[in-house]
């Protein structure tokens, strides 16, 4: 179907009138399902579509003000949790995965919980003395107020696609999305299906550098292609991949995050993690971002990987669609033995469908910029295994 193309001026003009038709990915495949693509076309100029998974693939950029005497910090611990030093006289960097050595199951992500929810937590630090930074040591209490600046850098902030865990071993074994029960007991699937971000807009196709997304309630940008960004994967006919393709990093500030949407966890066996709601904006262009936005959650798939195995390349089970993972049964495809699992979000549906809302809301508003890429993501993988 042929529908008329749109530009950026388009967009950016019926938002400065207030006239900006937007929709939830939700919303706008219903209304296609109930007046057709053209219709939903023609009443829709923007789709929302949101995330709210987990990520260890994260850090904590902090930026301290200078001491007097003045610190080099060659070593530091932020409520205990080691910070690398070196990115400056006073710049920390605190990985949000971790913690398993520690006492108690704590890593990146509590300390980060912690500071958005208003509480001090120490800082001991032992500098580099110099001449210009003669100080030796650091013992003080740090709060979102006593930081001078700080980021969330989300290493794998958007990814296109997810995967469905299942275990083949015995018993419990841990993975980064929860615990899986084996053999094949249960299934965690890592994306929300079809309102999630990169399956309302297959190749990210519509985020590049400096392309702006609501992360955690505050406005983000991506900075370019993430981890694990593998561009080339195989793709349904519609162009949605079939795996979890390609990825976005993503910087927020620190203290414009909102709590309710940033949520610290610690998986036994594996370490912290953080749920972080994300939403992006998805301009309808023309008739291909229409029509790859309104298939619906029996039309995609993911695929099914068993976890169990310690290796870089988990054994596939073959293909499931989200319509069969949202039913809450999934029929175990593959040669093995015909049975039935019970599968489970690791990810947070509420989370995601209220920060699409909020963007919804500031889209209509205007509080949100809305943009086409200057450039896309690259197309080089940044997946290139490390050989031994």
């Amino acid at each position: 179907m042929s529908l008329p193309s749109r530009t950026e001026s388009h967009f950016l003009q019926k938002q400065a009138r207030g006239q900006l038709q937007v929709r939830t990915a939700a919303a706008f495949r219903n209304l296609v399902q109930e007046a057709g693509l053209a219709e939903a076309y023609a009443l829709t100029d923007v789709v929302v579509a949101a995330d709210a998974g987990f990520t260890d693939q994260a850090s904590l950029h902090v930026s301290l003000g200078a001491t007097d005497p003045p610190i080099r910090l060659r070593d530091a611990q932020l409520a205990g949790i080691n910070a690398s030093t070196g990115h400056g006289s006073s710049d920390l960097v605190l990985p949000i995965g971790g913690g398993l050595g520690g006492t108690a199951p704590r890593g990146g992500a509590q300390v980060l919980a912690s500071l958005l929810q208003g509480d001090t937590i120490p800082l001991a630090a032992i500098g580099e003395a110099t001449a210009l930074h003669p100080r030796a040591d650091l013992h003080t209490e740090l709060n979102l107020e006593r930081i001078a600046g700080g980021r969330l850098v989300l290493h794998r902030g958007i990814s296109e696609n997810g995967v469905v865990a299942v275990s083949s071993g015995e018993g419990l074994s841990p993975s980064p999305y929860g615990p899986l029960l084996g053999p094949y007991a249960n299934a965690l699937y890592t994306c929300g299906g079809a309102g999630s971000i990169g399956l309302t807009m297959p190749a990210l196709s519509l985020l590049g550098p400096g392309s702006p997304v609501l992360v955690g309630g505050a406005i983000g940008w991506v900075i370019g292609a993430g981890s694990g960004h593998q561009p080339q994967v195989k793709r349904q006919a519609s162009g949605h991949a079939t795996s979890p393709g390609c990825c976005a990093a993503v910087s927020v500030d620190l203290h414009a995050l909102q709590p309710q949407w940033v949520r610290a966890c610690f998986f036994e066996g594996h370490g912290s993690a953080l749920m972080v709601a994300m939403a992006a904006a998805v301009p309808l262009i023309d008739g291909v971002t229409a029509q790859q936005a309104s298939l619906g959650d029996d039309e995609l798939q993911a695929p099914v990987l068993d976890l169990s195995i310690p290796r870089r390349l988990k054994p596939s089970l073959g293909q499931a669609s989200y319509g069969e993972l949202l039913s809450g049964q999934l029929q175990l495809p593959g040669p093995q033995p015909h049975r039935s699992l019970r599968c489970a979000p690791a990810h947070s549906p509420q989370l995601a469908t209220s920060l699409a809302a909020e963007l919804v809301t500031q889209l209509e508003s205007g509080t949100f910029p809305l943009r086409l890429p200057l450039r896309p993501l690259s197309n080089r993988p940044s997946l290139v295994p490390l050989e031994a």
